[in-house]
C-alpha cells in the first residue's frame, strides 16, 4: 500500500529532456533535498536543471513521515562528545533555521503545517534522558525533562522540544515545483567533468552539478560505499486511534515513533538494517493489536534511509577530487530539516558564498567512526557469500526479504523487486 501523503496530493508532470541541454547548475535527483536545492537557487535568480530519473518524490520522499524537528533523537550529548559544544550548537542552529523556513512556507502554501511539540522518550533508562537534558541545557536549547507521556505503554519519560511540527510533504513539494525547470524520466547514466550523460544520449553541461539521488551513485570518489549505509523501516496508519497530542521518537535506535495525519495514527518502527532481519510490519500489527484493538489500518508503508558514519549528513563538495561537483546526503532519518539545510547551505556554496556550516556538515571529514568497522565487516560477509544473486552495483550478495518480497543488498541497500527490478539505489539498474 502507498503512504498516505499520495492520496491527497497530486504533483506536477514534467517532460522528459529529448535535446542537449546548457545550465549553471544541474541537479540530479527529484526527491525533497533536490526539489528544495533548486527552488532555493531559482529564487536567488540562478540558472539550473534538475533531472530526476523517474517521477518526483517517488523514492524516500513519498514515503517519510514528514516530522520536521530540530531535535534528533538524543542527539545533544552525541554531538557533544563527538564534535564539542560549538559544532554541536551549529548543528542545532541549521536545523532549527530549517524548521523556522518551513513555518514561513507554511504560512503561504496549504501544506497542512501543525505546530506540535517533539518528544524523544526511553522506556526504562532515564540516566540518558537526563543526561540529554543537560547537553541541551548546556547548549542553550528550549527542552525540558517530562515525566507523563500519553503513550500505551511505560515509559521512564522523555525530553520535550516545543514548537516543532509537522507537514503534508507531497502537498508543500506540489506548489514548490510547479515553477521549476525539472525534466523528470531523465536518467543521468555517466557523469563527465561539467557534463553528464542521460540515458537517451543527450548532453547536459553545467558549471557546478549536484549529486542530490539518496545514496550517491559515483563510487569513483568519495567513498560513499563505505561511509554510508541504509536503513529501513516501516509505518502504520490506524483509523480510531488516539492521538498523542505531539510527535514522539523512541531514544532506542529500534524503538517507535508516533505522529497523527489525517485523523489517523502514524505508527512507526519494526527497522533494521537493509538487507537484514528485522520486525517489519508484523511486529507493527502485533503491537497495533495490542495497544489499539479498536483500530483499523487504513495504510502501510516503508522507508529507506541513508546512514552516516557519525549522525551528521554529508552536505557540501563531493570529493577533493572532483572540483564543481557536489552533494547532499546521509540524512540519518531526519531527512526533513536535512534536506532544508542542505538547500541553504548548497545554494551558498554553488554561488561562492561563505557558510559557517560548510565545515559541520563536509563530506571529506573524518571516517575514522565505529561505524565504518561494521558496514567494511558487512560488505566483507557479503562479497565472500557464494550463493545467491548478486547486486549489480559492487557485487554483494543479495537477501531475500520475505515481508516485501524483494531482494535487498546488506552492504550498501539497494533493493530489487521480485523479478529484480530496480527498487532503491545506489544501484543504477535491474538485475540480469
Amino acid at each position: 500500500m502507498d503512504a498516505i501523503w499520495t492520496r491527497a496530493a497530486e504533483l506536477p508532470r514534467f517532460p522528459p529532456l529529448k535535446r542537449d541541454l546548457q545550465t549553471d547548475v544541474l541537479l540530479i535527483g527529484g526527491g525533497l533535498a533536490g526539489l528544495l536545492c533548486a527552488w532555493r537557487l531559482t529564487r536567488e535568480g540562478v540558472n539550473c536543471a534538475l533531472l530526476e530519473a523517474d517521477r518526483l518524490c517517488g523514492g524516500v520522499t513519498g514515503h517519510t513521515t514528514a516530522k520536521v524537528t530540530a531535535q534528533h533523537g538524543l542527539f545533544c550529548h552525541t554531538l557533544l562528545r563527538r564534535f564539542g559544544p560549538g559544532k554541536a550548537r551549529l548543528y542545532w542552529e541549521a536545523n532549527q533555521a530549517a524548521l523556522e523556513r518551513y513555518r514561513a512556507l507554511g504560512r503561504e502554501i496549504d501544506c497542512e503545517f501543525q505546530e506540535r511539540d517533539a518528544y524523544v522518550y526511553h522506556r526504562s533508562r532515564r540516566d540518558l534522558l537526563q543526561r540529554e537534558a543537560k547537553a541541551c541545557l548546556r547548549l542553550g536549547i528550549p527542552a525540558e525533562l517530562v515525566s507523563s507521556l500519553p503513550l500505551p505503554f511505560p515509559t521512564a519519560g522523555a525530553v520535550r522540544l516545543p514548537r516543532q511540527a509537522q507537514v503534508h510533504p507531497l502537498k508543500l513539494l506540489a506548489a514548490l515545483s510547479r515553477e521549476l525547470p525539472v525534466f523528470e524520466e531523465t536518467r543521468v547514466t555517466e557523469l563527465l567533468p561539467g557534463q553528464a550523460v542521460t540515458a537517451s544520449g543527450n548532453l547536459v553541461t553545467a558549471n557546478k552539478m549536484v549529486i542530490a539521488t539518496h545514496f550517491p551513485f559515483l563510487n569513483q570518489h568519495g567513498s560513499y560505499f563505505l561511509k554510508l549505509y541504509q536503513h529501513r523501516s516501516y509505518v502504520l496508519a490506524l483509523e480510531n486511534a488516539p492521538d498523542p497530542g505531539g510527535m514522539y521518537v523512541d531514544g532506542a535506535k529500534t524503538g517507535l515513533s508516533f505522529r497523527t495525519a489525517e485523523n489517523r495514527l502514524l505508527l512507526g518502527g519494526g527497522g533494521h538494517r537493509t538487507g537484514k532481519p528485522g520486525g517489519g510490519w508484523a511486529e507493527l500489527e502485533a503491537l497495533a493489536r495490542r495497544w489499539y484493538p479498536q483500530a483499523k489500518i487504513a495504510a502501510r508503508w516503508a522507508a529507506q534511509d541513508c546512514m552516516s558514519l557519525d549522525g551528521v549528513p554529508y552536505i557540501g563538495p563531493y570529493s577533493r577530487n572532483t572540483p564543481g561537483l557536489y552533494v547532499a546526503t546521509g540524512f540519518s532519518k531526519w531527512g526533513m530539516t536535512s534536506a532544508m539545510a542542505a538547500a541553504e547551505l548548497l545554494a551558498a556554496l554553488l554561488q561562492g558564498r561563505e557558510s559557517p556550516y560548510a565545515p559541520l556538515f563536509s563530506p571529506s571529514r573524518s571516517i575514522l567512526r565505529p561505524q565504518l568497522a561494521a558496514n567494511g565487516w558487512e560488505a566483507a560477509r557479503s562479497l565472500l557469500t557464494p550463493r545467491g544473486p548478486r547486486c549489480p552495483h559492487m557485487g554483494c550478495a543479495l537477501r531475500w526479504n520475505p515481508q516485501e518480497h524483494s531482494w535487498d543488498c546488506p552492504c550498501h541497500g539497494s533493493r530489487f523487486g521480485e523479478t529484480g527490478t530496480l527498487l532503491d539505489n545506489p544501484a543504477t539498474g535491474n538485475l540480469p
